[in-house]
């Protein structure tokens, strides 16, 4: 099974990534990977750690003369803001190593901080913080991007594209052709198919960063190419949608998961939500008249665009700080403030595709196994000719 973890604080050291599971024998490109990471940085809105950071992954075991070797893959990230917290995060303690601690005693509102001390008996929120950090989601990407490059070599391509910043809607559905149009864009301002409609984002992003606040919205992550029966509906832990649900919401931030067009078909009609199946004899195919959907029946792939939403709330950090309580003295207070973004939409619509694509390739794996590429082709091969008796 193809599985992953991440380790790593956002002001420790480096971030860590493994990635067991995939064939030997797939190419695998460091700056494939680079790009990845760059993308998950950019975007109208970002805060000052993105102009600290740049990111950039260093492969570390399983992968050898650029081809993966079967063994698992540790990707490691470096984080250049460590040089300022070595003495108040260090790995053993020293003498006057307390006086050089950063405690965070005022939790904010919408952040683990104060869950998180309750469960772990902490008496601040500075461990809570660095590891609940979105800065975990560079690893994400990283292992993500490898994922991404497995399902390339089938013709499997996963992008996202933001369709909501707070109140700003994109009311269209985007093209797939609109979408690889937008990734291959130079400069990422808020990830929007419509130029009209991101330009009415961006004045929605810095209304916001002047009133000291922050916006969320919605993006969509489009997987372009997938064949049918990936997924299973014989169990509920096998079923597609749940795992790819799972994978979003585990984003931070993100507090809500869409397959196709779940919110509009919940205040329709039955005849109003299902697509509709013909049969194009001179394709000899099964077509369909419309992907409501999303590319899921069943909880199995069904050969169309299948498409995921997240819907991410507006993050937890202000400059115009919330009421909290002092951890300390119990007493109300703001709650605290570290540097910090105003919009992240875009940027958790490449942490979506990542998610996505780990669960795909996964999905991919179960179903046509192979210790390397070349036998996950010919089964995947075989498969695509049993396909043509439908």
């Amino acid at each position: 099974m193809l599985r992953f973890e991440t380790a790593g604080e956002s002001h420790g050291e480096c971030l860590v990534a493994t990635l067991t599971g995939l064939p030997a024998g797939l190419p695998i490109s460091v700056e494939a990977i680079n790009l990845e990471l760059w993308r998950r940085q950019q975007g109208y809105g970002r805060g000052g750690r993105m102009k600290i950071e740049s990111d950039r992954a260093v492969i570390v075991s399983g992968v050898r003369h650029s081809q993966t070797i079967g063994s698992p893959i540790t990707v490691l990230i470096r984080n250049r803001d460590w040089q300022h917290w070595s003495e108040a995060l260090p790995v053993e303690n020293e003498p006057g190593a307390e006086d050089k601690k950063r405690p965070l005693t005022r939790p904010r509102p919408g952040h683990a901080d104060l869950a998180g001390v309750m469960k772990y008996n902490f008496p601040d929120a500075r461990y809570i913080l660095e590891r609940a950090s979105a800065r975990e989601t560079a690893a994400r990407v990283a292992v993500g991007a490898l994922a991404k490059t497995f399902l390339s070599h089938f013709s499997v391509q996963i992008l996202s594209h933001v369709i909501a910043v707070e109140g700003v809607r994109l009311s269209r559905a985007a093209t797939w052709e609109e979408i690889v149009a937008l990734a291959e864009r130079t400069e990422v301002v808020l990830g929007c198919v419509d130029a009209e409609i991101e330009g009415r984002m961006k004045e929605a992003v810095d209304a916001a960063a002047r009133a000291g606040d922050t916006v969320g919205g919605v993006f969509e992550v489009v997987a372009h190419g997938v064949p049918p029966g990936l997924g299973s509906h014989i169990a509920w832990d096998t079923r597609l949608d749940g795992q790819l649900a799972q994978a979003v919401m585990s984003i931070q931030a993100v507090k809500g998961v869409e397959v196709g067009q779940a919110e509009e078909a919940a205040a329709a009609l039955g005849s109003q939500v299902q697509d509709t199946i013909s049969y194009d004899r001179a394709e000899a195919r099964f077509t369909r008249g419309s992907n409501r959907a999303g590319g899921l029946e069943g909880g199995i792939t069904n050969g169309q665009n299948l498409v995921v939403r997240g819907f991410v709330k507006p993050i937890s950090t202000l400059k115009r700080p919330l009421e909290s309580v002092d951890l300390a003295t119990r007493e109300p207070a703001a709650a605290s403030y570290e540097r910090s973004d105003v919009c992240v939409v875009p940027a958790a619509g490449v942490v979506g595709e990542a998610m996505v694509s780990l669960v795909l390739a996964r999905a991919f794996l179960e179903k046509f196994g192979g210790d390397s590429l070349g036998e996950t082709r010919r089964n995947y091969d075989a498969y695509r000719e049993q396909l043509k008796n439908y």
